[in-house]
């Protein structure tokens, strides 16, 4: 059923245009992060080092796990801004932005069709609320990896898929295909498995086989999603061979279900704190929403985003790789059922109670970190050696004064609750990519990112020994390899094995990390 809508006033886009600055604010302000942002970027680094666009190097070797769109993004953007953190990760922003966007555009056009309706600026507003300021796909929307992109392109997907079932149009059967291309070309195969596996659970809780085999055995949306994903798979299998596609398919997608990677394991009940801590500070709309499954599950939209989650759910918990980001694929789902909560009338002790508790963890956490400290070995003690340093007055009085206000709304009733989950989620956002990102950034990646710097204007061979900080790549801007130094090399080391090398003249010390010049 197509809803007529009519052009956003003033007012709504006056609330919907800070939550799509959100992922844009600070982007530069923290280091990259090991391992993942800066796997991906001195990935996107070495593009630039060997000149090749189409196979994706790490360190120099070939890296399969991933496809190349998001490097291509990276690079595009490297490529007109230059090689700064900034740069890398503003792809990523652009994605989560445009997420936003697609699901504002989204829930405006189908809050007509819920159980019962609810109105169509309210819901539209609360989706994009859900997708800006939650805490964990907040932080890894605006990362230079390929989750934002991935996370985009099923969220899509998902959304195109609910409305060519509802309004049977063409367009949006060929939009869900060609977006399920785009995140294979980013992600593989989990591009297709969620929303697809979401849809088929959907049309068979109401009986409707013959309606999935129409839409899934069409072949000309099965060409377009061919046309956009097969390409470069084919050109890497014949420039790289069939390891190529062995080691992807089998060893980076089956063999990460299979078993633990890279030693990213958990118990099948990993995802529920990971569910609890990632939704602040919204977490209590989900329980607000877990009291009525019965009616949520009558309407058939809120039905759709439950399989949609509760697949993600189920397929990661029984993996063999844990990783928290893989449970925000199924988010896209959950978002659009938190919303309908949060549109309807609501005690706003669901939502003051978690933004609370967000606001108190923010305020303890690090002293609660630096009690830990003397237990560190060696190499941490020395890496948080400046962590009450590095959590300044403005922190604290940040989150501090975030937790007063906070307390104050509970007795504040003047403001309507979507009002209420606004200002919350943005001051939390704010918090977590102005003040707590830089911070853990300094704590965490500081030392790497000034040793990057000063091998950057070095002739000498750069390698790293008995460590995996790619993000110093893509800071020193030249190749880096991961082996024992040998004469005359720059190498990047941790400060307990400095004693291994004390012939060697030391360029760069600062806490746990030591850049040396061997003889």
């Amino acid at each position: 059923m197509k809803v007529p809508l009519t052009a956003p006033d003033w007012r709504t886009l006056a609330f919907l245009l800070p939550l799509l600055a959100l992922p844009l604010i600070g982007l530069g302000m923290a280091p990259l992060f090991d391992l993942d942002e800066g796997a991906f970027t001195a990935s996107t680094t070495e593009m630039f080092l060997r000149h090749d666009f189409l196979s994706t190097w790490l360190m120099g070797e070939p890296r399969y796990d991933k496809p190349v769109l998001s490097y291509w993004f990276q690079a595009g953007s490297v490529a007109l801004l230059g090689p700064s953190v900034w740069a890398f990760r503003l792809p990523s922003a652009l994605a989560s932005s445009a997420w936003i966007a697609l699901t504002w555009a989204f829930a405006r056009r189908v809050a007509a069709t819920r159980l019962p309706p609810i109105a169509a600026g309210d819901f539209a507003l609360a989706a994009a609320l859900m997708v800006a300021t939650t805490l964990g796909p907040g932080i890894i929307e605006r990362a230079a990896t390929a989750d934002a992109w991935l996370n985009l392109f099923v969220a899509a997907a998902g959304y195109a898929h609910w409305l060519w079932f509802t309004e049977q149009r063409p367009r949006w059967h060929y939009l869900g295909f060609a977006a399920m291309g785009l995140g294979f070309l980013t992600k593989g195969p989990v591009a297709v498995v969620v929303p697809a596996g979401a849809f088929f659970l959907f049309l068979i809780s109401r009986g409707e086989w013959r309606t999935f085999w129409r839409w899934a055995f069409a072949p000309k949306p099965i060409a377009l999603f061919l046309l956009i994903a097969a390409p470069w798979f084919v050109v890497q299998a014949w420039l790289e061979g069939p390891g190529f596609l062995l080691n992807f398919f089998f060893k980076h997608n089956l063999g990460r279900y299979a078993s633990a990677m890279e030693g990213h394991r958990g118990n099948v009940m990993f995802y529920l704190p990971v569910l609890v801590l990632s939704l602040l500070p919204h977490t209590g709309l989900l329980v607000r929403a877990l009291r009525t499954p019965r009616a949520l599950w009558q309407d058939d939209f809120s039905r759709y985003g439950l399989l949609w989650f509760g697949l993600v759910l189920v397929l990661f918990s029984t993996a063999g790789t844990k990783l928290p980001h893989y449970l925000y694929y199924g988010y896209g789902g959950l978002f659009l059922v938190l919303a309908g909560q949060l549109a309807a009338p609501c005690d706003r002790r669901w939502l003051l109670v978690p933004m609370a508790i967000l606001f108190s963890l923010a305020v303890v956490g690090p002293s609660l970190v630096s009690g830990k400290v003397p237990q560190m070995k060696a190499d941490d003690r020395l890496l948080f050696a400046q962590l009450e340093a590095s959590f300044t007055g403005n922190y604290y009085l940040w989150f501090g004064g975030a937790l007063v206000t906070t307390a104050i709304g509970f007795w504040l009733k003047r403001y309507r609750v979507l009002t209420v989950a606004y200002v919350g989620g943005i001051v939390a956002a704010l918090g977590v990519s102005l003040c707590l990102a830089p911070a853990l950034g300094e704590i965490l990646q500081g030392p790497i990112y000034r040793a990057g710097l000063v091998a950057a204007g070095r002739a000498e061979p750069l390698v790293m020994a008995n460590m995996n900080k790619p993000s110093f790549q893509t800071y020193a801007q030249r190749a880096v390899r991961r082996r024992k130094p040998v004469a005359g090399d720059v190498a990047l080391v941790r400060e307990s094995r400095v004693g291994d090398w004390a012939e060697a003249e030391v360029l760069f010390r600062e806490r746990s990390y030591v850049l040396l010049k061997l003889p």
